[in-house]
């Protein structure tokens, strides 16, 4: 074997029924944003996090996903230049609602965009590409509360506006799929509601 070979791949143990999985895909619930305090993942915890993310199906191996990180005193310095330029589109708007968009990414100790940079491929259509965005959203969802974390995952005017996304150093064809805020849960979130199966279900079968 050369040198350069790379390393053997290591074969996964076989499928096997894991109920505690189960169980925690059928009751985890993100926790809303209002309820996240202190302390959030460190830059280890949420590395290990970020990687499992990156961890789904992706058609032609693009990785066509990237990470934006606010933690810290970023979060604030954000928020602050955003509120400047709201301002100086709307010279009327009010110190509360200014106030309400500079805490906007602010409110959890942590907080991930997730940037889907999906571009045209000879073989693989955008559309694909950008689900490997919202796969990654999920994984990172469902890594951060099965590692402890309460979570959730808020889009918004930041995710759509062409100027919030400059601040954030989006280029042109990328897209934000969405804001994972992340840190300790303080309140245990009840359940909610859930799409009723059997109406989005059809079982196909061969015309008569």
């Amino acid at each position: 074997m050369s040198a350069d070979a790379g390393p053997v791949p290591v074969a996964l143990p076989a499928p096997r029924l894991m109920p505690e999985v189960l169980h925690f895909l059928a009751t985890r619930r993100s926790v809303k944003v209002i309820h996240l305090a202190e302390p959030g993942p460190d830059q280890g915890a949420l590395d290990a996090l970020l990687a499992l993310a990156l961890r789904v199906p992706d058609h032609g191996k693009l990785g066509p996903v990237r990470f934006v990180v606010l933690e810290g005193q970023a979060r604030h310095d954000f928020g602050a230049a955003w509120a400047g330029i709201l301002a100086a589109r709307d010279p009327a708007m009010t110190a509360d609602a200014l106030a309400t968009e500079r805490a906007r990414l602010a409110r959890a100790p942590c907080v991930v965009a997730v940037i889907s940079t999906a571009a045209p491929h000879a073989k693989i259509p955008v559309w694909e590409q950008e689900l490997v965005a919202g796969a990654v959203g999920l994984q990172l969802l469902m890594a951060a509360h099965a590692s402890g974390w309460g979570a959730c995952w808020l889009t918004g005017p930041l995710a759509q506006d062409p100027d919030a996304a400059r601040l954030q150093g989006v280029a042109a064809g990328e897209r934000i799929a969405g804001f994972f805020h992340i840190g300790t849960a303080t309140q245990t979130q009840p359940e909610r509601e859930r799409p009723d199966l059997a109406a989005r279900v059809t079982r196909w079968s061969a015309p008569a």
